[in-house]
């Protein structure tokens, strides 16, 4: 097991020093794990990171999933097989430019609910989580002969709030059910984050990318005695859609581990591989000071984080000259490096047709719900994906603006099934000029989400229209409500397809085609010639793209995904059809800026 005392870590009673690298299971398909934790032990760490995330196991209040992708039993078993320890944070929030920091989005439809704190209500949901996660993780302490020494209580609260008895209650039910082994905290290396989030009696550690032994210093004066742990150690950085895409310069970050290593501490790297965001699963930040203010900043598919291991598995001269400083302190593993891994031939898929949005509703969602006022994704029981509300609007009336008050994330407005405009949360004032005629008109809102906040005061961060809609200052009332969480898309198969792929046709599904006579090997999906919208491939949702924003322009298609023969790939494109879809051999993550961290 690992201990410490005043001197330091103990492993099997011997001095011990982690030197860890982030890889998480959930952003990695898992034919892929056992790939990228040879790369990763290459490196030259002893130990894995891994967050597990709550609303990735979810599938009902109660109910949890931890089989094929979900199964990190079999991630942390593979990880033992390859010589590594693990260390594990389950949350309940893990913050990690996940959708809503891993919380579920149902709590969102509790109204009144108080998130990370001691509300009884969020506690026993808490509660219900640790239910459900330690048993998965019990038989993998290595008290028990399993590869996990570690495990965090809740995740950098001190960032959040300083409610010490919930940091009690975590704590408190980790141990209850079982959880024998090291307990630790991480919190950004300030006075108030560390006041905020430390538990008395367990180990503090720290996380930042920079000046490591003054964010160090400040630490020890929470965490007094023994070991000194940069528990994330930021080597690169995350990309929002509409910026550059960050990296971070080798001889810096490698420079920083260097000096950072010489204190004697011990570190985990975030990220040394940082894969990619599929499904809905990406999240968001905001800058505001309330949910209606400006400043969504939804994170883009790839996590790639300019890691030294890098989102397809390559190793990036990052890795190497990390291998190098890390050489220095502990020592490497003898066998050769991993290979390169195959990569597709640049190819053109095949255009196969386009079936129109709004006239498939039927299909896609169903009957509608009836509600007086516009309600939230989440009152529906809905997580991710679109949703439609449509209403009728009297006439004769003047031009008027339609605006929405409490939008997540972005609408296309229509009237009559005729384009209107488009609305964006970040512009809450806009509207957009609506005249009515004599018989009225038939108002549709198709209501696109994107990420979660996932870090900061603004978690509680809802779905779809949750306030009202206006035509100038008149609510309007008596809504039809379709989800679309656009999870099962065998239903594509009934839509009316038209050959080719009309440029007017938006919101459409775009389908094409790729044989391939190869063995599966990995690739890129090309939409730099499209708007916006998401990619599946073979019916997986591969993730959100962007290309208008940028920076992103192709999305990763492991080898998993692909199939010996014929495989489709469909775009729901939103905004601005392309003409074609490449498919490539390398990644175009976008214009590079470096980033220079100073915390």
């Amino acid at each position: 097991m690992l201990t410490y005392d005043q001197d330091g870590f103990r492993r099997a009673g011997r001095p011990h020093r982690i030197v860890s690298g982030a890889l998480h299971y959930f952003r990695v398909h898992p034919d892929l794990w056992e790939d990228r934790l040879r790369r990763l032990r290459a490196l030259g760490v002893n130990t894995v990171d891994t967050y597990v995330p709550w609303n990735f196991h979810e599938t009902a209040p109660g109910e949890a999933d931890f089989t094929d992708w979900r199964d990190v039993g079999r991630f942390l078993r593979t990880a033992q097989a390859l010589g590594l320890d693990a260390v594990v944070r389950p949350g309940p929030y893990i913050c990690a430019e996940w959708d809503f920091g891993g919380l579920p989005a149902r709590l969102l439809a509790v109204d009144g609910l108080h998130l990370r704190c001691s509300d009884p209500r969020f506690q026993a949901e808490v509660d219900g989580w640790f239910d459900l996660v330690v048993p998965e993780l019990l038989p993998h302490l290595a008290g028990r002969g399993g590869p996990v020494v570690a495990v965090q209580i809740e995740n950098e609260y001190g960032s959040y709030g300083n409610d010490a008895p919930y940091r009690a209650h975590v704590e408190r039910a980790l141990t209850e059910r079982g959880v024998d082994c090291l307990l630790f905290t991480a919190d950004g290396p300030e006075d108030a984050m560390l006041q905020g989030g430390t538990v008395p009696g367990r180990l503090a550690t720290a996380t930042f990318g920079a000046r490591p032994a003054e964010r160090l210093a400040a630490l020890r004066r929470y965490q007094r005695t023994g070991p000194l742990t940069a528990m994330e150690f930021w080597i690169g950085w995350f990309d929002h859609w509409g910026e550059d895409h960050h990296v971070r310069a080798v001889e810096d970050a490698a420079g920083a581990l260097d000096e950072l290593l010489a204190t004697g501490a011990s570190v985990n790297l975030y990220m040394a591989h940082g894969g990619t965001n599929f499904g809905y699963w990406a999240g968001a930040n905001h800058t505001g000071s309330r949910p209606c203010d400006p400043g969504y900043q939804p994170t883009v598919t790839s996590y790639d984080y300019d890691a030294p291991i890098g989102e397809a598995g390559e190793l990036t001269p990052k890795f190497h000259a990390f291998r190098e400083v890390i050489g220095k302190y502990v020592p490497l593993p003898p066998d050769p490096l991993p290979a390169p891994r195959p990569r597709m031939s640049p190819a053109e898929a095949l255009p196969a047709g386009t079936a129109p949005l709004l006239p498939a509703l039927g299909p896609l969602a169903g009957p509608p719900h009836l509600r007086p006022a516009p309600e939230s994704m989440e009152k529906f029981g809905q997580a991710h994906g679109l949703i439609h509300y449509r209403t009728t609007v009297t006439g004769p009336r003047p031009a008027m603006p339609v605006r929405i008050d409490g939008l997540g994330d972005r609408a296309y407005v229509f009237a009559d099934g005729r384009p209107l405009g488009v609305l964006d949360r970040n512009a809450p004032d806009e509207g957009l000029d609506l005249a009515v005629g004599e018989d009225g008109v038939v108002l549709d809102l198709l209501v696109r989400a994107q990420g979660r906040v996932n870090y900061g005061p603004l978690l509680d961060d809802r779905k779809g229209i949750w306030r009202a809609v206006r035509h100038g200052h008149q609510h309007l009332f008596g809504w039809e409500i379709r989800p679309l969480p656009l999870t099962d898309l065998t239903v594509l198969t009934a839509l009316d397809w038209t050959a080719g792929h009309p440029r007017d046709a938006t919101p459409a599904f775009h389908r094409f085609t790729h044989v391939s006579t190869a063995t599966p090997a990995d690739g890129f999906v090309d939409v730099s010639g499209w708007g916006t919208g998401l990619v599946w491939l073979n019916g997986f949702l591969l993730g959100h793209y962007d290309t208008p924003r940028g920076p992103q322009r192709t999305l990763y298609a492991p080898a998993p995904l692909w199939r010996a023969g014929r495989n489709e790939i469909v775009l729901l494109e939103l905004e601005r059809p392309g003409a074609g879809l490449p498919l490539r051999d390398r990644p175009d993550l976008g214009r590079p800026t470096v980033v220079t961290l100073e915390s």
